[in-house]
């Protein structure tokens, strides 16, 4: 195994380590301004897929590029989905509309 990819796995799971870390900490109230913050970057990530997409000439880069934009898609409308389901908990439900009693 070369010294770059054991480096590269190394910065990998450390990566996968502090993340569950930080984002298992994070309160609820905090969750809904986070995702909307991961949302533009996944936006980005969205972005650059696409561009390495768009730039595939063989195969297998094509195949791979293709499965990267549509889980970066995925990832863009599920956090947005995500986001709207947590927005939706905080706001007021309407009062009900009180029935007049029938007369008899």
């Amino acid at each position: 195994m070369s010294p770059e990819l054991l480096s590269a796995i190394t910065i990998f799971v450390l990566a996968i380590l502090v993340g569950f870390e930080v984002i298992s900490k994070v309160p609820a109230t905090l969750h809904t301004p986070l995702m909307s913050g991961a949302n533009s970057i996944h936006g980005i990530v969205l972005v650059g897929s696409m561009l390495i997409a768009a730039s595939a000439t063989e195969p297998l880069s094509q195949i791979l590029s293709l499965v990267a934009v549509a889980f970066a898609t995925m990832n863009v409308v599920g956090g947005y989905v995500v986001t709207d389901r947590m927005l939706q908990m905080f706001k007021k439900k309407p009062a009900a509309v009180a029935k007049p009693e029938a007369e008899g």
